[in-house]
């Protein structure tokens, strides 16, 4: 049975943004079933947030955001070496093979993601480029008041009762920064943990954003000297997941504000 979830809708106003963070309940079967069609999915996971956001826009109307949606979209449907090698150790370990078949074969059963964020606005928003600095540490670390916080689910499936592939983004707000962390999370009993993260920050006093992206994959093969009870738990579990890839960018406020209300969302 499904737990049920209350609707709520967060606003906080940071100088000149607005951060709305959005959540609500589990889509129906029927646009389940239209998503996964357009998609080209057999299915969608099965805890699909599709009304669920995280929303960070400028008064200018350009800005970020993070939706269960755009996050599939950047799914990769074409399975890679990776994917198709790690599908048939999950399939060799289950005790119904003709049905994993049947499972790994036509998507990324995984639903691994390597979303950003959609981008918002028309003529004006962010200009994403690559930099060489990275986010501020220190400050995080910092002792000062947190004035908003929000985490928000955006999918979440249990691939069958074998481990779990879920994405979630949570938001905190000091007086002189926010700071976002989008997580894709997978566990594969057995076979592979993966952990994909992206980290925006902002400071008051600037212009741009730092986003920084870290790919992190192990197989679980290689993790027998970790305890167990820590491959439940991603913020326990990343310190032994050797990074993949690393991606920084800086997202650049337009020279001229002025107001241009549209939404476009960002292919990665």
């Amino acid at each position: 049975m499904m737990p049920v979830f209350k609707s709520s809708r967060r606003d906080f106003t940071f100088g000149p943004w607005k951060l709305t963070a959005a959540r609500t309940h589990i889509i129906k079967s029927a646009e389940s079933e239209r998503l996964a069609e357009e998609l080209h999915m057999p299915c969608v996971p099965e805890m699909m947030f599709g009304d669920n956001i995280l929303r960070i826009q400028h008064e200018s109307q350009f800005g970020i955001e993070f939706n269960a949606v755009d996050a599939l979209r950047c799914v990769n449907n074409s399975q890679g070496v990776v994917k198709v090698a790690c599908a048939e150790e999950w399939q060799e370990s289950r005790s119904e093979p003709e049905h994993t078949k049947g499972i790994v074969k036509p998507y990324d059963w995984t639903y691994t993601t390597d979303y950003k964020g959609t981008l918002l606005g028309d003529t004006l928003k962010l200009k994403v480029s690559a930099t060489t600095e990275h986010i501020d540490t220190e400050k995080l670390k910092a002792r000062e008041q947190i004035m908003f916080f929000e985490e928000v689910l955006l999918f979440e499936d249990e691939l069958h009762d074998h481990g779990v592939s879920s994405l979630s983004v949570k938001i905190r707000v000091m007086p002189s920064i926010f700071f976002v962390l989008l997580r894709f999370f997978l566990r594969v009993d057995g076979v592979l943990i993966r952990m994909n993260d992206t980290r925006l920050y902002h400071e008051a006093d600037k212009q741009y954003m730092l986003r920084e992206y870290t790919s992190r994959e192990s197989k679980v093969s290689s993790l027998m000297h970790v305890p167990q009870a820590l491959f439940t738990d991603p913020n326990e579990i990343a310190q032994y997941l050797p990074v993949k890839e690393t991606v920084c960018e800086k997202l650049e406020f337009p020279e001229k504000l002025s107001p241009e209300p549209a939404s476009v969302p960002e292919h990665t």
